[in-house]
């Protein structure tokens, strides 16, 4: 079971939730006192303790409070005083920090307090089985369950099944920061979430100060705990725009599946499918001339209804069959195979460039400190970039030219602290990750993880039967997870 359910369990709020999902799902939301689920003994816990478990909690905001300080001794009185905070709630100033991105750009992230962490917490988990149960089914980012992989599956089940070669590719310029306030209440309400109280307090949250910038007029800060929640929310429109142009298009007369896509496609209607995660997201359609117009339209749907623009030099319309497109680190194109198109991914150009830099980068740690601790930090990277690119096609081809070109780094750098063959009685975590036949080097008493050693594992669609919210979806899920456990 997943850490959010089993603690959602012990705080016995897992059949509230599950009854708000359903309630949701049958638009029967009218009249919910949301706000007393928010402020429940329970709900406050079951956040504290959420927020706790995020390895963000020992990040301060502005108040320089950590979660190792926000101790609860008495947990009535600590309860009481996040009431009492609620009832005339103003969020404390936001920390504002830039991180670094790989193309030398800055990613502006606002920090709040731990109070308004656990307040912002404390809301989204009441209104996430709300949203879940009207979130269009092939939205990905920032949602229970879902992942990159499930988007890449998606995307090869478009071009090898489906055969849709055209891709448009949409770059909304600065989303997290031009979101418009009013449209977005507006579309909470509209979603189900009509507790006027509850409305007020996000309203406030969207409105608290930025040290050094002052009172935002727009957007949802990236780094708060319900931003990616408001996200979805905000692009949820757009998701089911396209959706209903052809996949969920509703027909007078009712069809079988293939029967309505074989009636479809005598009308002069747009063969069209969304994949979104978080803000990036690229339709599929079946021509060129479709693209054209697809892109023209969703510009003017995100411009005219949600308020948002197009970074023009960034959107594109791509033939998968000439040119390969970027998606979440991954390039995509469409390839000859025995008479037919499929889909090849790969590591973006980019990210083969960061990751042979960061690899660099380690080395030289684990040669001016040769200790387990940067062997550590080393493996721990090898490991993370192969969990994430792993679905990748011909991420074996990928890895193995980043591997050759370290080899002579590698050797002047580490030979004359270690010593390099095939591991002889590794550790057991060695053993389970890697084959023994890659020859690697041992330092410091551990063997480094070979970049090389990595086979395509096949990327599964996501299943619409799992579900946080339901028996049936949990049961579905936890199925899957004894599936896929080694």
């Amino acid at each position: 079971m997943s850490t959010a359910l089993r603690h959602a369990e012990y705080y016995g709020m897992q059949d509230i939730f599950d009854d708000l999902y359903k309630r949701s799902k049958t638009n029967a939301t009218k009249g919910l006192r949301l706000y007393e689920h928010i402020i429940s003994k329970d709900n406050i816990l079951l956040a504290f303790r959420n927020i706790k478990a995020n390895t963000g909690s020992k990040t301060a905001g502005t108040d320089g409070i950590t979660i190792d300080q926000y101790k609860i001794e008495n947990a009535d009185e600590f309860i009481e005083e996040i009431r009492k905070t609620l009832q005339n709630y103003k969020p404390q100033t936001v920390r504002r920090v830039e991180i670094p991105k790989p193309n030398g750009k800055k990613r502006p992230l606002g920090i709040p307090t731990m109070r308004d962490r656990l307040i912002q917490q404390m809301v989204k988990q009441v209104l996430e089985p709300i949203c879940e149960a009207q979130f269009y089914h092939h939205s990905y980012g920032f949602r229970p369950n879902r992942s990159t992989h499930h988007v890449m599956a998606r995307c090869q089940f478009l071009v090898n099944n489906v055969k849709l070669h055209h891709v448009v590719d949409i770059d909304i310029q600065g989303f997290f920061d031009n979101v418009s306030h009013s449209k977005l209440i507006k579309q909470m309400y509209s979603i189900g979430i009509r507790d006027k109280r509850v409305l007020t307090i996000v309203s406030r949250m969207l409105k608290a100060p930025i040290k050094g910038i002052g009172v935002p007029t727009r957007g949802t800060p990236q780094g708060g705990i319900l931003s990616p929640l408001l996200s979805n929310i905000v692009l949820n429109d757009l998701d089911w725009w396209i959706a209903n142009q052809w996949e969920c298009l509703k027909t007078k007369h009712v069809y079988a599946t293939n029967s309505k896509t074989r009636a479809l496609r005598k009308t002069n209607l747009k063969q069209m499918y969304i994949v979104r995660y978080a803000d990036d997201f690229k339709i599929f359609t079946n021509s060129h001339q479709s693209a054209i117009k697809i892109f023209h339209a969703t510009k003017e749907y995100l411009k005219n209804q949600l308020n948002l623009d197009i970074s023009t030099e960034k959107s594109a319309i791509t033939n998968l069959r000439k040119r390969k497109s970027d998606f979440l680190g991954f390039s995509l194109k469409a390839v000859t195979k025995r008479n037919k198109y499929v889909a090849n991914t790969h590591v973006m150009d980019n990210k083969m460039k960061n990751i042979l830099e960061k690899l660099r980068y380690l080395i030289r740690e684990i040669q001016n400190k040769p200790t387990p601790h940067t062997v550590m930090d080393y493996n721990a990277y090898i490991l993370g970039i192969k969990n994430y690119f792993k679905v990748a096609t011909h991420i074996n081809k990928d890895f193995g030219k980043i591997a050759y070109r370290l080899l002579k780094t590698m050797y002047n750098r580490l030979k004359p602290i270690g010593k390099y063959g095939k591991p002889i009685k590794p550790s057991e975590t060695y053993k389970r990750l890697h084959k023994n036949n890659f020859r690697t080097y041992k330092i410091a008493g551990a063997y480094l993880f070979p970049l090389g050693d990595i086979q395509t594992k096949n990327a599964l669609n996501f299943s619409q039967d799992i579900c946080n919210y339901t028996n049936e979806g949990s049961l579905n899920f936890i199925k899957i997870l004894e599936l896929t456990l080694p």
